[in-house]
């Protein structure tokens, strides 16, 4: 009997855990359909990835993400609100609720995904540390900078990085540290350090926010894996799992040759079934989701596919002229890739 009754409370307790988790998911998406807009915490201001134009107005890739969700959500991708995070603030805004997703050029590890109660959505840019230096030191290779004194973003992955290159190069080097990547950049434009190091697309963000950009020349090595991905607090799959189908819709977008210009009409005409599934015009597969029925072809329509999202805001229509490289479609010689919707 005291072995029945054991089981028997092992099993009340499974389910009352089960149910508790099945109350707890969803809640961020019914918090944010109560209050009408999704917050997004975003950097303190980076070229490419989200910063205000000169009419005050977010743009971005981090900045398009969250309007994706939106988009996905409401229908209406201007129900975002944004929230400018230093590197140091970001994750305890996540932690602590004061924003739903953030959409912040950060990038993915085991500690901050196993260790900080988040989770990592889908990769939205490939990105790698290097250097940016002015090119009256003549220097053409990381290789050159043993005893360079470096600036760096306080509270990032790239000191880290920084001290193992230089440690396993036989390098010497002398960081400084400084609290946004602003001041970095300024730091470096008045000498105080040799060289600047981040993440290359910030490099080439800070680049043209200096009085010459034309001064100075990111250099060739990449030393480190950088995916940026948005991350959402652990515990709510259903939302988890909406804000990562925003970036997967975009890419299968892409791939489908579905832009902001001809995804309504195709949504009527084209007789892909693959088409057809992720722009709702067969089966309800964005009920699965939480979401309504045309729920991607929100997001393309608004927002736009991965590779208007990418050329517009870091590519060779925006003035970083980045190329696509690792970011290009898996079919292009790239790592993006999104599962099926079916």
């Amino acid at each position: 009997m005291k072995m029945v009754k054991s089981t028997l409370a092992i099993l009340t307790t499974a389910a009352a855990l089960g149910l508790s988790g099945m109350a707890h998911a969803g809640a961020t998406l019914d918090a944010v359909k109560n209050k009408g807009f999704v917050q997004c915490g975003v950097s303190d201001g980076l070229p490419g990835f989200s910063f205000t134009d000169s009419k005050g107005e977010y743009k971005g890739i981090d900045v398009d993400v969250c309007r994706a969700v939106a988009a996905a959500v409401f229908g209406d991708a201007s129900k975002v609100r944004f929230t400018p995070l230093t590197a140091k603030e970001r994750f305890t805004a996540l932690q602590s609720g004061e924003i739903d997703v953030l959409s912040r050029n950060t990038t993915w590890t085991s500690s901050r995904d196993g260790g900080m109660g988040l989770m990592f959505t889908a990769v939205t840019y490939y990105d790698g540390q290097g250097f940016l230096v002015n090119k009256k030191l003549g220097v053409k290779s990381a290789k050159e900078l043993d005893g360079a004194t470096v600036c760096i973003q306080a509270g990032t992955t790239t000191e880290l990085n920084l001290a193992d290159y230089f440690r396993s190069s036989g390098m010497k080097f002398t960081p400084i540290t400084y609290s946004t990547s602003d001041e970095s950049a300024k730091s470096m434009e008045a000498g105080r350090c040799d060289v600047l190091t981040s993440d290359q697309s910030q490099l080439y963000a800070q680049r043209i926010k200096l009085a010459k950009p034309d001064d100075y020349v990111v250099l060739p090595e990449v030393i480190s894996k950088e995916p940026l991905a948005p991350a959402v607090r652990r515990g709510d799959e259903d939302w988890f799992t909406i804000v990562k189908w925003a970036q997967f819709a975009m890419v299968s977008a892409e791939e489908m040759g579905l832009t902001s210009a001809n995804v309504e009409a195709q949504a009527k005409d084209s007789k892909n079934p693959d088409v057809r599934r992720l722009l709702g015009t067969d089966g309800e597969f964005g009920k699965d989701l939480k979401l309504p029925k045309d729920w991607a072809l929100n997001i393309v329509k608004q927002v736009g596919n991965y590779g208007e999202v990418f050329e517009r805001n870091v590519g060779m229509g925006s003035d970083l002229k980045i190329k696509r490289g690792l970011n290009a479609l898996w079919n292009a010689g790239g790592l993006q890739y999104s599962p099926p919707v079916r």
